[in-house]
């Protein structure tokens, strides 16, 4: 189920004995621990019926024991087990017998204790292709566990409304363009979204409006500036001058896969903008408008450029330098920052 399911099951009823939660997103999953807790737990007990494990370590058997064992302290307890995906063995799950830990999971799930609800939490597998093999194995294991809670990430829309719900919230007036520049920054990642708003209410302290200095002194990844300088400077083929803005970002701290996301995503733009025969920048914005996608006008003339700057096959090259370029953050290489300057040197 989606969270906004559960929220609104456990608005309406008691909550079930056992849940599994599944996903990488992180804002939505606060949300719901929060309202089971409220719902749950009475004030007056909420510290004492309230357990925290971790499954890397302690095992999951011991878990249930002690959701099996009667408190003396309180009549309802919520037992949270993070790192569910560290109860998975080594190897491939066995296909008709059970493991002992599954066996007892799903023991426990068909004669759970009265009172306790207990939550199996994984959130550092994710919905990518790469890990699909092991968000089988994970399902496949927890497979006793009927209700499933999964946390995708939020789709650029869903962060661009919540950033605008939580400036109107706050009391702040953030412009199209200025709510636009802090969510792609923050990597559409809702709950640095939801920080950095809040960061910025505090600052302003009262004041509705808020400036874009304001808004790139408190955000440290909120540079697109800079990061928009580097896509133009990479068009242009110019090397020096894209060495020198990553060596900004690197100076101020910027995440870069973020850099990547940023630059991955001004190709693609460039690329359909290309393909549908655009010719000049209010056309780029006027089309990318219709398809939904905010776009203001300093925007839609960095990715005019380059439509201008590149041809199509250097276009696709590009965006397939940078998919390799990602891969390669993901896995242990030896400094981010090589990676990006391979991308570079490959770029121009």
């Amino acid at each position: 189920m989606k969270p906004q399911e559960f929220v609104g099951r456990i608005k309406q009823s008691a909550p079930a004995p056992v849940y599994l939660f599944l996903g990488p997103e992180m804002h939505r999953r606060r949300v719901c621990r929060r309202l089971l807790i409220e719902k749950h737990l009475p004030l007056e007990s909420r510290e004492e019926g309230f357990t925290r494990y971790d499954l890397e370590e302690i095992a999951l058997i011991d878990v249930l024991d002690d959701a099996l064992s009667l408190s003396l302290f309180a009549a309802k307890r919520l037992i949270w087990a993070s790192s569910a995906e560290a109860a998975l063995p080594k190897g491939a799950l066995p296909d008709r017998e059970e493991l002992p830990a599954q066996a007892a999971l799903r023991d426990y799930v068909n004669r759970p204790t009265p009172g306790v609800v207990i939550v199996f939490d994984s959130s550092r597998i994710t919905y990518n292709a790469e890990d699909k093999s092991k968000m089988e194995r994970l399902r496949k294991f927890y497979a006793a566990i009927p209700n499933v809670v999964e946390f995708h990430p939020y789709t650029e829309e869903e962060a661009r409304k919540l950033a605008a719900e939580q400036a109107h919230r706050a009391g702040l007036q953030l412009g199209a363009a200025q709510l636009e520049s802090l969510v792609e920054s923050l990597g559409y990642d809702a709950s640095r979204i939801v920080i950095e708003i809040e960061k910025l209410s505090c600052y302003a302290g009262g004041e509705a409006t808020v400036s874009d200095e304001v808004i790139a002194a408190l955000t440290p990844d909120a540079r697109t500036a800079t990061v928009f300088a580097l896509v133009a400077a990479l068009s242009r083929g110019d090397r020096g001058r894209s060495f020198e803005l990553l060596q900004a970002l690197v100076r101020d701290g910027e995440y870069l896969p973020l850099v990547l996301r940023s630059l991955s995503t001004q190709l693609r733009y460039a690329l359909a903008a290309q393909e549908e025969g655009l010719r000049s920048a209010s056309q780029v914005q006027n089309f990318f408008a219709k398809q939904g996608i905010a776009m203001w006008p300093s925007r839609a003339q960095q990715v005019h450029q380059l439509v201008t700057a590149f041809p199509q096959s250097r276009l696709e090259a590009a965006i397939q330098a940078v998919h390799e370029a990602d891969k390669k953050l993901r896995d242990r290489s030896p400094d981010d920052r090589i990676v990006i300057e391979k991308l570079v040197l490959a770029l121009t």
